[in-house]
This record gives C-alpha cells, sequence and structure tokens, in this order.
C-alpha cells in the first residue's frame, strides 16, 4: 500500500506561504536570491525523490535490516541508492553558505522539504538527518582545518557522520560516562586537524555507527580527558568533545589508507528504525592499532580524535547537534503518524462495512441494504480526526520553531534574542509532543483498519513501530519535563514563559474579533492563566524535588496549551481564506473542524495535569519502592 505525499505538500505549501508568509523572507541579504519559485522547486524535487527513491523501499529497509556477519555489515541496495540520491541533491548542505557549495535556504524551508522523507522512510532518513547535523556542528564549533577535513566532505555526500554520547553503563545520564580521551605523544598540539588524543571506552545506541554507504564515518564523540592524577573528572564540565573518524584523513579530507581503531562490537536490533543501522562501538580496543606519533616506535593505544572546541565544554558544543536532533526527532514523529493518517484515511474511504444509523433506536440491519465506507461512521470520523489535529498541528509547530531558527540568524539584534529564547522554551515540546500524540495518532490508524491493521499486509503497524522508538530518540519525557519546569520557564527570572503569553495573548485577542472564535480565544486565555499559576504554584515551596515530581504532567499540559495556540493561529488563518479560496473550502473547514476538536477534546486534558502540578502532588515522590 503506496503512501500519497501530495497530502503533505499542501499542507505544507499552506504553512508556509499563507500562514508563515516564509516568501517574505527574500527581503533579507541572507535569502535574497529565493523566491517563492525557489522554494517550489527544492519541495518538487524533495517530493519527488521521497516518492521514487525512499517511500517503495521503507518496508524493505525494515524486513531486510542491517545483518552484521562479523566482518561486514550488509545493508539492501536500496539503501545505498536512496542515501546517494538525497547526496547528489544538494540537500545535505541546504542552509549552508554559498561558497560552502550550499544553497543557503531557510532552515524553514528546509525542514519542509525533509518531512517528505520522514513520511516516506525514516529508517533510510536516519543517516542523512545524522550528517546534517554533525557537519552543523563542525562548521560553528570546529576549526578551519576540521571544517575542511570532515564536514565539508559531509556536506558532498562523500562522509557520513554520528553522534556518540551513551554509554552501558551510564545511558542517559552523561555525567557518568567513562570514555577516556588522553593526549596522543608530546607533540599532539601540533596535529594539523587540531589537538590529538588517544580515546578508548564504549559508545552504545549509536545510530548510523557502521556502514559502508560512503568512504567514511565521522563520529562526534564525548569523551572525558584525564586529570593531573590521572582520575577522570566527575560530572558534566569534565566532559570533552571529539572529532574520530572510522578512517584517518589528512587536512584536506582524503581517506590516508589507515583504519582507525574503532570496532563493531555488535548491532542492536531494534522495534522500529530498522533501516538505521544502530550500534554498539568499542574504541581503543586495538583490533585496529593506529600507529604512535612520529619519533616513537610501534603502535599507540586508542582512537585518534581531534579536539573539538576547548577541553571540558564538550557538552556545550554538543548541545548544537543535539538541539537540531530534537526538532528533527520531532518532525520525523510528526510525518510517521501523518503517513499512517493518510493510509488510514484512504483505507477508510474505500472500505465498505456497516450500514447507516437509522432513525430511532434501533440499529439498522437490513441486509438488503448496501453497505457504506466505514469513514461514514461517527466513530471512525473521530479517530480520523484526532490523528488530523494532531499530525497536521504537530507540522505545523515544527515548522514554526523552523522559522525561530531563521529569525534567530538573520534578524535584527532584538528579534533574534527573542526568537532564541522563545526556540529555547518550545524545544522540549517540539522534541516530546509529537512523538507521544503522533505516536496516539499512529495507534487510532491501526484501529481504523480494524484487525488489517494489525498485519504487515498494511504500513501503520511499521509507521508505529517506528515512532516507538522516538519516545527515547534524544531524551525521555521525564529528561525533557524536568528541563522544562526546572530550567526554561523559570530562567531569567520566567522571561520566556512572558513572551509565551505575550504571543498567546496576542493570537486569542486577534481571534476574539473573528466570529466563531470566540470562545476559542477565551478557552486559551483561560488555559494560560491556569498555566502561569500552576508554574508558581509548583515552585512556591521552592522545593526542587518537591516541585519536579510531576514535570512530566506539566511537559504535557504545557505541549497541549502551545498546540492549541498553534491551531488558533490556523483558525484565524482559514477563517480569513475560506471566502477568498472557494475551490479550496473543504481544505478550510477542516482547518476549522481539527482546530474545534483539539480545543473541545484535547485542551481540556491541560487543566487535569496541571492541577496535579501545582498541588506538588506527592504520589511519585513518596510511593515505597518496595511497594511497586
Amino acid at each position: 500500500m503506496a503512501i500519497s505525499l501530495a497530502p503533505i505538500r499542501e499542507n505544507i505549501d499552506y504553512f508556509l506561504f499563507q500562514w508563515l508568509k516564509t516568501q517574505e523572507l527574500k527581503n533579507r541579504d541572507r535569502f535574497s536570491e529565493h523566491e517563492r519559485e525557489t522554494y517550489d522547486a527544492v519541495l518538487d524535487l524533495c517530493q519527488k525523490l521521497a516518492t521514487e527513491k525512499f517511500e517503495p523501499f521503507n518496508r524493505l529497509a525494515d524486513i531486510e535490516e542491517p545483518h552484521f556477519d562479523g566482518h561486514h555489515v550488509t545493508l539492501p541496495q536500496a539503501t545505498y541508492e536512496a542515501t546517494r540520491a538525497y547526496a547528489e541533491s544538494g540537500m545535505l548542505a541546504a542552509t549552508q553558505n554559498y561558497e560552502n557549495g550550499g544553497m543557503q535556504l531557510p532552515c524553514t524551508v528546509e525542514m519542509a522539504a525533509n518531512s517528505f522523507f520522514g513520511a516516506a522512510s525514516v529508517g533510510l532518513k536516519g543517516y542523512l538527518m545524522l550528517t546534517v547535523g554533525n557537519a552543523n556542528l563542525l562548521m560553528v564549533h570546529g576549526t578551519d582545518a576540521q571544517k575542511k577535513a570532515f564536514a565539508q566532505p559531509e556536506l558532498e555526500g562523500r562522509f557520513f557522520g554520528t553522534m556518540n554520547l551513551s554509554e552501558p553503563q551510564a545511558g542517559s545520564s552523561l555525567s557518568d560516562i567513562s570514555t577516556k580521551a588522553e593526549p596522543d605523544g608530546n607533540d599532539y598540539e601540533n596535529d594539523a586537524l587540531g589537538a590529538r588524543y588517544r580515546l578508548t571506552g564504549r559508545k552504545m545506541w549509536i545510530s548510523g555507527g557502521e556502514h559502508d554507504l560512503t568512504e567514511n564515518i565521522v563520529h562526534l564523540v564525548l569523551a572525558k580527558i584525564p586529570g593531573p592524577d590521572g582520575k577522570l573528572p566527575p560530572g558534566v564540565r569534565g566532559i570533552s568533545l571529539f572529532v574520530v573518524p572510522k578512517n584517518l584523513v589528512d587536512v584536506d579530507g582524503k581517506l590516508t589508507g589507515e583504519r582507525n581503531d574503532i570496532a563493531l562490537a555488535g548491532l542492536n536490533h531494534k522495534l522500529g528504525y530498522r533501516g538505521t543501522t544502530n550500534t554498539l562501538l568499542n574504541y581503543g580496543e586495538g583490533k585496529f592499532p593506529v600507529r604512535a606519533p612520529q619519533g616513537t616506535d610501534g603502535k599507540g593505544a586508542g582512537a585518534i580524535g581531534y579536539l573539538v572546541g576547548k577541553p571540558g565544554e564538550g557538552l556545550k558544543c554538543m548541545f548544537h547537534m543535539m538541539n537540531e536532533a530534537r526538532i528533527s526527532v520531532g518532525l520525523g514523529a510528526t510525518m510517521l503518524g501523518f503517513a499512517g493518517y493518510i493510509a488510514s484515511l484512504d483505507y477508510a474511504k474505500n472500505r465498505p462495512q456497516g450500514r447507516p444509523m437509522s432513525e430511532g433506536s434501533k440499529p439498522n440491519k437490513d441486509p438488503n441494504q448496501p453497505q457504506i465506507p466505514i469513514i461514514e461512521h461517527a466513530d471512525v470520523k473521530r479517530m480520523l480526526l484526532a490523528q488530523k489535529a494532531y499530525c497536521e498541528g504537530a507540522l505545523a509547530f515544527e515548522l514554526y520553531c523552523a522559522s525561530l531558527v531563521d529569525e534567530y540568524k538573520t534578524g535584527s539584534p532584538e528579534s533574534s534574542a527573542s526568537a532564541s529564547l522563545f526556540l529555547e522554551l518550545l524545544t522540549p515540546m517540539a522534541k516530546s509532543w509529537p512523538r507521544e500524540w503522533c505516536l496516539e495518532a499512529n495507534s487510532l490508524a491501526i484501529q481504523v483498519l480494524g484487525g488489517y491493521g494489525y498485519t504487515r499486509d498494511f504500513p501503520v503497524e511499521q509507521f508505529w513501530r517506528d515512532n516507538r522508538l522516538n519516545m527515547i530518540h534524544e531524551g525521555t519525557h521525564g529528561i525533557h519535563g524536568l528541563d522544562l519546569l526546572g530550567r526554561k520557564v523559570i530562567m531569567q527570572d520566567g522571561a520566556a514563559l512572558r513572551l509565551f503569553a505575550q504571543k498567546v495573548g496576542h493570537t486569542c485577542d486577534l481571534a476574539s474579533e473573528i466570529s466563531g472564535l470566540e470562545s476559542m480565544a477565551t478557552q486559551l486565555d483561560e488555559a494560560l492563566i491556569n498555566l502561569i499559576q500552576s508554574t508558581q504554584e509548583a515552585w512556591a515551596t521552592n522545593d526542587a524535588p518537591e516541585t519536579l515530581a510531576n514535570a512530566t504532567q506539566y511537559l504535557r499540559a504545557f505541549g497541549h496549551i502551545v498546540l492549541s495556540w498553534i491551531w488558533l493561529e490556523l483558525a484565524i488563518t482559514s477563517s480569513e481564506l475560506i471566502e477568498k479560496e472557494p475551490h479550496h473550502r473543504d481544505f478550510h473547514e477542516g482547518k476549522l473542524a481539527a482546530a474545534n476538536y483539539f480545543f473541545d477534546f484535547e485542551l481540556p486534558l491541560a487543566s487535569v495535569w496541571l492541577s496535579q502540578v501545582a498541588q506538588r502532588n506527592p504520589l511519585f515522590r513518596q510511593l515505597n519502592i518496595n511497594s511497586l
């Protein structure tokens, strides 16, 4: 069952050019050479590429998952063809400067274009997302030599990249990592590619960690440099960042012919995302010993790595890629939900079952009447409308976050600072909300298909499995809840929360003047007041353990209020266009129906969650672990 990407394109055009007014970015120097036609050409290219090279092989990549025979990782041929076609399109360098081979596209357009690949095959897309994030980090924090030797080949598609954070014993607690980086001899600081170290340790859950899709893999690795006493420094402040290539290169990014001491210990076979290798890597185990520095004899111990940034500032640098990856994970979760929605909507339109309800209390069981498509049943409409509200709202939200990136990079100093602050507040929701509620959309898609939804004859079960992994990618709900309630809403004395209140207030003022939207404006305004009061009450005792015990509930509530704001924004846009575009009347009525659904059925949940936060409900904190 092929998935049409046309509904995604229709929504992208609406979000970009009718709501966000992305075409107006041409007034900024960085984007002055771009017109609407340029953006349409990029979107056309990516939609076509995703349709032809990714979507037809999504099931193949899932069934023929990567296999390791002890020496070589085997991937389906379609993986090579899809990733190569993407690299040749120039999208790896889409947002980079012209002089670096880029297109200087707005982040908003790049994310919109990449949404097609998330819906077509998130497993095949994984290598590409990581490579872009890796190269972008090096372009900001790397030396000129590191940019030339590692980032530029990634942007050209000759190398792919990864991020190495977790370790088997540490998990999400990065302060407990034990990978060690020691200076490589007395002349290590004189290496042209930067301060050279030898890394030893193990890294777990590394997506794209081993393959032969490209001539090299560039690993960005978090490790600790031992102190004068030979011990690793405690905490996250002792973490440094290193660029560690699978194959060693010279200053021009050409392979030297020598393999770095990085060994694949094994593949992790996951629930979903099976098209992307997921690995356990051993650094410096001696399987591929590397020559020692000039002037010494024999082979050195450890994998060669080059320091990125300053010692002890590795996590600060890595957050550049992590934050980018968090928004990308949110987009990926959104598009998996969207793909399921498209599949279940198509099925519901074509699957005949049952008969229309009769008047009165008796069901219609007349066998002489023809069956009707299941989309005509009220409960099926409910499940489809919920999916629409979750997925279209989430896509609009992710593209709004991308527009903040463009504002941060190209706006006036004042608007840039505001956009940066607002994006920092929204990032936990941009990552976490879609992976929970677009996963729920996938569950509803399975249910719409009935028994068929649970089989591999239809794609919706795979979409659910792929999306379920996003609950762990780039931090759990618990971690992002702690970040939101424990840091983001109280930083700078609550400046980000006040900014959110101002933006929501402005939208409510506009909506209150539009017929049919007044009640939604009132409801959102009341939810905002509840959010602010609950935040204050949560911190009333200034007792972090007491406050943060219900941080996940706070994350959910805040996310629902954010999505309600997004839907009210979209409702304003469609209310203004519905008479101007009679040929798109059904489209705009669909937006208004989804907005009404969200306000009627979803936003009320926020008050329940916030009540637990405001009361600092002690259940989780005081629960005796022996009672579990």
